[in-house]
């Protein structure tokens, strides 16, 4: 099966999101003037960005058009209505963070295109042992699920994974749930959404992880005044990672157990797999030294930080020269350098392979950050963070922070996570402010919980992918996914009572 899995719903789904679309086509407009006409307490420039939000967001959750044109539109529409200057609103698709994602998104397309990620898969699950029980298989699948994306999209891990899961799934299960076989089907449904749902976890390991991560640091950075590190960002992603993966072992195997499969075979099977990608070309060679120079460029400020003063001459000058986006260009820049077979002119990666990333999210990116920083500017996020306080009676640092996580997980399930972020990010920040608490757990703690969009096939794209196998009936993804949902809540909410007084990030 090829790895370009599209998302995949069921015919009252694809219905369903078409009616969606019309609606919001013609009720985002309708909408964004019912809020100009309201007779709202607050300047004309924030009353007129409120219509416009307004606009927005139906169009990010509808999806009439593009989520990326939308993105596009925002700040276009804001100068033509007077809410910003030119200059100022354009400036926010330059952010350094925007390069962090350029570069580091090329780097996943070489990954992908030499079958780096499938080697590294096939490896895993030929360790001794995996393949002689269901369990381990099932563990296994989404430990390499959550590894890959913390460096590459939730998305390309989900589908990289998805063939390799039906290939394990097809020689272990004789029946399909059509044929009667119960076990082999509940089955079936666990691992398919364990590779959803890690993929979904993975990425809050990393700043790269998923695009979540880098709007929540550029917000931070920009309407804050503090810079999350690479190194920084993981000492708190990591250990949410971790615990929730436990979690989500548990919860699977205890919904969808194993009983009754067997696994004979299954060894030679994976070995065959692994052989079958041959020995190690020169360019995957290539794209495994271009991934490890990144990577260690990017922990390199945290290494520095143990063994010099963290405020002294050497960490800054190499956070001054080397900043976290032009590291990922050069090593991204790197992947047109080495060559592949010098004397046909052929390298790592082409400028053809480079045009198909995901330009749509850097789009995305760009427009959320404009939205966010003149949402600031004009004062309508103060004024919704003053309003929310108001109404909820949330005075406290912690309550603010779990409002928030609560605000952005609830998002998430019926938007996309980078829609949920640029959404959610900028009133937390506001409404911690206003309540004289730091703003900066409060956004974390939105940004960690717009990636928790575990409950519906359109939640998330590795959702909607593993939903086309088939396989996950939607009652088992609602009931799994609600689990995740609240006991996320309580995860993310912990680690970041924990561990951030401890770095220097709730003081």
């Amino acid at each position: 099966m090829p790895l370009d899995v599209k998302e995949t719903y069921s015919k009252p789904e694809e219905r369903f999101n078409r009616l969606r679309a019309k609606f919001g086509l013609w009720a985002g407009p309708l909408f964004a003037l019912i809020v100009y006409l309201l007779p709202l307490p607050i300047s004309d420039a924030a009353h007129r960005l409120a219509a416009l939000m307004v606009g927005m967001v139906i169009y990010w959750i509808a999806e009439p058009i593009p989520i990326a044109i939308t993105a596009l539109l925002v700040p276009i529409l804001a100068i033509l209505f007077g809410i910003g200057k030119d200059k100022e609103v354009i400036a926010s698709f330059g952010n350094p963070v925007l390069f962090l994602f350029i570069g580091s998104f090329m780097i996943a397309r070489a990954m992908e295109k030499h079958r780096l990620d499938r080697r590294f898969s096939f490896w895993l699950l030929s360790v001794s042992g995996i393949g002689k029980s269901p369990f381990r298989i099932l563990l296994m699948l989404g430990l390499i699920t959550m590894t890959l994306s913390m460096w590459i999209s939730n998305t390309a891990a989900t589908a990289m994974l998805f063939p390799i899961a039906l290939g394990v799934l097809r020689f272990i299960i004789p029946k399909t749930a059509n044929e009667g076989d119960s076990d082999s089907s509940v089955y079936a449904t666990g691992v398919m959404l364990m590779i959803a749902f890690a993929a979904s976890v993975g990425g809050i390991a990393t700043p790269i992880g998923t695009p979540p991560n880098l709007i929540g640091i550029g917000m931070i950075e920009k309407e804050i005044g503090t810079k999350i590190s690479f190194f920084q960002w993981m000492q708190f992603g990591l250990p949410i990672v971790f615990v929730m993966y436990f979690i989500l072992c548990l919860l699977l195997s205890f919904l969808f157990p194993s009983d009754g499969i067997a696994t004979t075979g299954l060894a030679d099977f994976i070995q065959e797999q692994k052989k079958s990608l041959g020995d190690w070309t020169r360019a995957e060679k290539n794209t495994l030294i271009v991934f490890f120079t990144a990577v260690l460029l990017w922990i390199m400020p945290g290494i520095l930080g143990l063994l010099f003063d963290p405020k002294g001459a050497v960490l800054t000058l190499y956070n001054a020269r080397l900043p976290e986006g032009a590291i990922a260009i050069l090593s991204a820049s790197l992947l047109f350098f080495l060559p592949v077979n010098r004397e046909k002119g052929e390298y790592t990666l082409s400028w053809d392979d480079a045009v198909s990333i995901d330009w749509g999210t850097i789009l995305l990116f760009g427009g959320g950050l404009a939205m966010g920083d003149l949402m600031f500017k004009t004062g309508l996020s103060s004024a919704m963070g003053e309003g929310l306080l108001s109404l909820l009676s949330v005075r406290s640092l912690w309550g603010i922070t779990g409002l928030s996580i609560a605000l952005a997980i609830g998002i998430s399930e019926l938007s996309s996570n980078t829609a949920s972020a640029n959404m959610v990010i900028p009133v937390v920040i506001a409404m911690a402010i206003a309540s004289g608490a730091n703003p900066i757990p409060p956004a974390l703690g939105a940004t960690i919980g717009a990636s928790f969009g575990f409950m519906l096939p359109i939640s998330t794209p590795p959702n909607a992918i593993v939903y086309g196998s088939g396989l996950i009936p939607i009652r088992a993804m609602m009931r799994a996914g609600i689990f995740l949902d609240l006991i996320g809540f309580f995860v993310i909410w912990g680690v970041l009572w924990f561990l951030c007084p401890l770095l220097g990030l709730a003081g």
